[in-house]
């Protein structure tokens, strides 16, 4: 894979965020018990290797540092400690975020971790671990105007920039906005785009554009300083039956949470800031948004 340069890599989530903020359970109730299906984990455990999908270009979750082609971040790091407490080793698979969650239920992966938001929807589908990680959503608009937007009811007829099957493009679309798609692109495209007026506004996770806005700076725009929505929860995803496994990552994460793994993770990736823990923001929850 080409190397990704650090001003080129940080890809804005969409995601997933990866919404409809899950509960922070896992997807599915028996993962927590005793009497758990096993094929998937008696399989991981015979090849002794854990097969994990993540974009690699989403700073600072999953990304490549300028001049490494060592993937890093802290979803990544996550996931290799959670391997290296379950005695595995791991394989990364680079695949866009529209696709991690095919490639989960396909098995061509067996997990996927990429800021990738817990929704009710998606629980019908997938299995999430516990949260390992908690924010809220706002959005880059142009510094002189805010693009026009004062409040989330002023994006209708906006246009935003976001992937096709993200939870932040559900957002604008749920207000009424046009929402101009991309691939597996590097942010500054989406920054310049909103800069240049192509778009109006990106919706995304808090902590990834405060970081986005840090790297380029090259652009008028800022992050919308009066608009806090939707709190969301991410989690690692993995097939619904897959629930041996569920069970013995949620125990390593626990470890972590508890051993301070997590906050020092966390810190490292974000600024020193812990997004492991709730924020203490006020955040504007979304009504009718069925996610």
């Amino acid at each position: 894979m080409l190397k990704k340069s650090y001003y080129l890599i940080i890809i804005i989530i969409i995601s997933s965020v990866l919404a409809g903020c899950g509960d922070g359970s896992s997807g599915d109730s028996e993962a927590k018990g005793d009497n758990v299906n096993d094929s998937k984990w008696a399989e991981i455990q015979e090849t002794g290797e854990l097969v994990v999908g993540t974009s690699g270009t989403l700073f600072a979750a999953s990304y490549y540092p300028k001049g490494s082609d060592k993937l890093t971040g802290y979803d990544a790091e996550v996931i290799r400690e959670i391997a290296k407490r379950l005695e595995l080793n791991v394989k990364f698979e680079i695949i866009g975020i529209d696709g991690l969650l095919a490639a989960v239920n396909s098995n061509r992966i067996d997990v996927a971790i990429n800021d990738i938001e817990i929704t009710d929807e998606r629980k019908k589908k997938f299995s999430f671990s516990e949260p390992y990680k908690y924010s809220f959503t706002s959005m880059i608009v142009r510094s002189e105007d805010l693009s026009g937007i004062k409040t989330l009811e002023d994006l209708k007829g906006k246009k935003a920039g976001g992937g096709a099957t993200t939870v932040f493009s559900d957002i604008a679309r749920h207000f009424g906005a046009e929402v101009k798609t991309y691939s597996n692109v590097a942010n500054d495209v989406y920054l310049q785009d909103v800069a240049n007026g192509r778009t109006d506004t990106v919706i995304n996770d808090y902590y990834l554009q405060k970081l986005a806005l840090k790297a380029i700076t090259k652009f008028d725009i800022k992050i919308h300083p009066d608009l806090k929505f939707h709190p969301t929860e991410q989690g690692i995803v993995v097939h619904k039956d897959a629930n041996k496994l569920m069970k013995k990552m949620n125990e390593a994460l626990q470890e972590m949470r508890e051993d301070g793994t997590l906050a020092k993770l966390s810190k490292k990736f974000y600024g020193g800031e812990d997004v492991s823990k709730k924020p203490e923001a006020q955040v504007r929850e979304i009504e009718g948004l069925d996610l």
